[in-house]
């Protein structure tokens, strides 16, 4: 390793306030970025379609996007923990701004889509240093501060996405979706260049970088999530595609093992999943991922399909949530101090068990604000569930580990909503079928919306398809709780500062 490493303390004492408010600037454009990239280009699938064609492989702009994001965090957490915060943030916002410079420049679907996928790379490196970041530069008592900050960043920046990105395709050019990344990031770039300075190190032996293992990763990564993301819609799950992604996939996960046991610095230490605390965290956080599935992909439909609104109200009805989660989150301070990490997380996602548990019971055809309330209230539970646990696993662990640490826990949330993706999407498409006589699903649904009618037999068949999907995104809370309640030690053994 590459010598003593600093301190939280340290690095908070190095970093004056002035500096240090650039860096938390720089932070939130960065996270920005990442946050308006995973949804600015939905609605702009249109005018890109109709202007580069490939309209039977443009989901791969949103999949490929995803993969490359997942797929490198672990890297990128155990390089910032063997080089630095700085170097790797710094390298994955120029491979991030170049990502975006190419596909504004994209002459076909496919050249744009290998761009996406260069952004992914990039991306990865944004979400996971920057959270990582924003641990080293305050102590316990003042992160939850900063977390609140990227939490309310997060959610303006995904509910501002599809907004901005059918601006810009309406009334200016697709391209500008990409192009407008190229000003926040160099801003961003530029701040972090000019007032992110780490504690000075000790000379020590040069790192030793598991390159081997971190190819491993993103082999096995990349082949298992595209078998979750392509399976029930390219293809069939049993067919041969699926079957050899998932065979080839698993063949990877045995590869993967057999360097990192032998890694002098793994990529994936053992010790991410040896641990109580970091692994029931993780395991929870994937159930998170999970559950965020079913509002954040079908509610909209319900929304408009079942109680009639229009896009734009309907996207309102999810939206609530986005202004609930930052508020619980920033308070969510108040309780753990008195309760603990553990119990204030079982609090937050036993309230959302119940309040997802409550939306199938919603009556037919039901008015907007019941489900907007639901969302309401699932916001706030969900704020009070996840920072709790994102503050407390980063406070048990030293500077040297924190990035691996923060990079497991998001990437077994970003898993779980690849997971939930294929299941409920799944789960939906059964149900639609039984309830239209085999004859139904998603896509039906998404022509008959476009087409401006839905007959009363497919509005009562989303209901229930809906429904369904919420009742599987209980079980997944009730999955995060009874991991926490058997996994999690009740006090996380929290270091000093």
């Amino acid at each position: 390793m590459g010598g003593t490493r600093p301190t939280t303390r340290e690095a908070a004492q190095h970093t004056g306030s002035a500096r240090r408010g650039a860096v938390v600037a720089a932070l939130m454009l960065a996270m920005a970025l990442a946050a308006l990239d995973s949804t600015i280009v939905s609605t702009a699938v249109p005018q890109i379609v109709g202007d580069l064609g490939g309209f039977s492989v443009f989901s791969w702009l949103f999949s490929g996007y995803l993969l490359a994001v997942t797929v490198t965090l672990p890297v990128y957490g155990k390089l910032s923990d063997t080089v630095g915060r700085k170097p790797v943030l710094v390298a994955g916002a120029v491979v991030f701004l170049l990502g975006s410079l190419l596909c504004a420049v994209a002459w076909n679907m496919g050249a744009l889509i290998a761009f996406r996928i260069v952004q992914g790379l990039g991306g990865g490196a944004l979400q996971g240093t920057v959270q990582t970041l924003a641990a080293d530069l305050y102590p316990l008592r003042e992160r939850p501060k900063i977390q609140s900050k990227l939490s309310t960043v997060w959610a303006v920046s995904a509910v501002a996405g599809p907004a901005l990105g059918g601006v810009f395709a309406a009334y200016a050019d697709w391209r500008w979706i990409f192009l407008i990344n190229l000003p926040i990031g160099a801003v961003a770039l530029w701040l972090i260049v000019r007032h992110l300075h780490e504690p000075h190190r000790e000379p020590g032996p040069r790192p030793r970088i598991d390159w081997a293992g971190a190819l491993a990763v993103f082999a096995c990564g990349g082949v298992l999530l595209t078998a979750l993301v392509q399976g029930g819609v390219a293809w069939p799950w049993l067919s041969a595609p699926s079957l050899a992604l998932f065979g080839t996939g698993l063949a990877l996960l045995a590869v993967v093992v057999a360097v990192e046991r032998r890694a002098a610095e793994p990529i994936i230490p053992g010790w991410v999943w040896r641990r109580r605390t970091i692994a029931a965290v993780n395991l929870a956080l994937g159930a998170l991922g999970l559950l965020m599935v079913a509002p954040s992909v079908f509610l909209p439909t319900y929304a408009q399909a079942v109680l009639g609104l229009a896009p734009a109200a309907a996207g309102f009805v999810l939206s609530v949530w986005t202004l609930s989660w930052p508020v619980s989150a920033a308070l969510s301070q108040h309780v753990y101090r008195r309760i603990g990490f553990r119990d204030t997380a079982l609090l937050g996602i036993g309230l959302a068990a119940l309040i997802l548990l409550a939306f199938p019971f919603l009556p037919y055809p039901g008015s907007p604000w019941q489900p907007t309330l639901l969302m309401l209230l699932l916001g706030g539970a969900l704020g009070l569930f996840q920072l709790p646990l994102i503050v407390g696993v980063q406070s048990t662990v030293g500077w040297s580990e924190r990035g691996t640490t923060t990079a497991s826990v998001l990437f077994c949330r970003q898993t779980g909503q690849t997971l939930g993706a294929s299941v409920f999407g799944a789960i939906a498409n059964g149900v639609l079928a039984s309830r239209l006589g085999g004859a139904g699903d998603l896509d039906v649904v998404t022509r008959a919306l476009d087409e401006g009618s839905v007959p009363e037999a497919t509005r009562r068949a989303i209901a229930s398809a809906v429904h369904a999907v919420y009742l599987g995104a209980s079980c997944a809370a009730a999955l995060a709780f009874v991991v926490l309640l058997l996994l999690a030690p009740r006090r996380f053994p929290v270091l000093d500062d």
